[in-house]
């Protein structure tokens, strides 16, 4: 047996006389399976004890209970405006209407409205129909992924952490063996996604490496920031040394095959004219472990990121910017979806910014890759980023990409 208590003000006397049983609505006391003992005043308790045959109605005559239909209701939009069906401006039917369709009382729908305006997915004001709110899709893919973590393998930033920090748990870095590494796990469904900064032999970063890697998986790209890499000296530069060419005699930090930045280093070093499998020094697994080594002597040079060297006090002989990308699979988009909000905000851009070496004006821009051959180039450090082989969505138009993208 279950018993029931609640207020009979709660209910009206219409609720009683009728039936089927209905949210916010209680069986005839005349019921043969209820039996009741109340003090009927309004502001009294009705203490009810209901069979369980009562509760075992069909669905048609037991609807579900107010919290667990608001949740309904919440999660059904949401669903509709992540979708694309609702979008940024629509006005929702009134409170009544959406009521009768939902089965349900209006104060449970406006509880509904009430959470989703709370999470930045309707608009609500005095005497007027919700309306979507701008930036809906991604507000609702927010809400709906509320307890989801994006799992992160590849490559080494120190920004990344800021970026941990700011998703305060919804973000978990599995691995950092690099971008090439990265890719894979993700492709094997070890990671959601791989921080990456490959350079092509097209001049193109990140698009051809991830586009071949993940085919037939929905690539994407969510870009991060774009970052200064150069060489990280002791301070004073004792060894004089202005540019890549001057490594060959030098002792070199480098990093680990596969890496964005040994990759980088040893295109640098072909066209300067030097062989990459001549250089001498300790492979290491992070930039700050590249400064680490500049910084105890252990080798004269390295090439990592301009915040590495500022952190140590190092000098830093600039050489070329990257962009720093997400390379994910489709159906991770929605999991990253805090992830790309956080990309977007003032604070979070400002705090990796004074870092230093760091543009995030485009941090958390999401692109769609496409088969498209490339043409033409970029040049490492020109600050243009070359978009023949995808097609970049602005803040505005990602909010909807979730839908164009599953359905094209």
């Amino acid at each position: 047996m279950l018993v029931v208590v609640a207020k009979i003000s709660d209910f009206s006397a219409e609720g009683f006389a009728t039936g089927p049983l209905e949210e916010g609505a209680l069986p005839h006391p005349a019921s043969k399976n209820v039996a009741t003992h109340a003090q009927m005043t309004t502001k009294s308790l009705l203490l009810i004890t209901v069979a369980p045959s009562v509760l075992l109605q069909s669905s048609a005559s037991v609807n579900y209970p107010s919290v667990t239909r608001y949740r309904e209701i919440c999660t059904d939009l949401a669903h509709q405006i992540s979708a694309g069906t609702l979008h940024p401006g629509d006005e929702l039917p009134g409170v009544r209407d959406l009521a009768q369709q939902w089965h349900t009382t209006a104060s449970t729908v406006s509880r509904a409205q009430r959470r989703l305006a709370d999470a930045g997915v309707l608009e609500l004001a005095d005497r007027r129909r919700a309306r979507v709110a701008p930036g809906a899709a991604l507000a609702a893919r927010r809400f709906l992924h509320v307890d989801s973590v994006f799992t992160l393998a590849g490559s080494d930033d120190p920004a990344l952490d800021l970026l941990t920090g700011a998703l305060d748990g919804k973000l978990k870095v599995v691995t950092r063996e690099g971008s090439v590494a990265g890719l894979s796990a993700v492709r094997q469904g070890h990671a959601d996604g791989a921080a990456i900064h490959l350079l092509h032999h097209t001049g193109v970063y990140n698009a051809p490496f991830a586009l071949g890697m993940l085919r037939g998986l929905e690539p994407h790209l969510i870009h991060l920031w774009r970052r200064e890499q150069g060489l990280i000296v002791p301070p004073g530069n004792p060894h004089r040394i202005t540019g890549i060419a001057d490594l060959a005699e030098r002792r070199v930090s480098t990093r680990r095959p596969g890496t964005g930045t040994r990759i980088l280093l040893d295109r640098l070093l072909l066209a300067a004219g030097h062989d990459p499998d001549r250089l001498r020094g300790p492979q290491v697994g992070s930039h700050l472990e590249v400064a680490l080594a500049v910084a105890t002597g252990t080798v004269d040079a390295g090439l990592g990121v301009r915040s590495a060297a500022t952190d140590l006090g190092l000098e830093f002989i600039p050489l070329t910017w990257e962009d720093f990308d997400i390379g994910l699979a489709g159906h991770a988009l929605d999991p990253a979806a805090h992830l790309t909000a956080a990309l977007r905000t003032p604070t979070l851009r400002d705090r990796i910014t004074s870092l230093g070496g760091y543009d995030t004006s485009r941090s958390g821009d999401v692109t769609k890759l496409s088969d498209t051959e490339p043409s033409g180039a970029r040049v490492p450090g020109s600050g243009q980023r070359r978009r023949a082989v995808s097609s970049t969505l602005s803040p505005e138009r990602a909010d909807a990409f979730t839908a164009r993208d599953r359905s094209g």
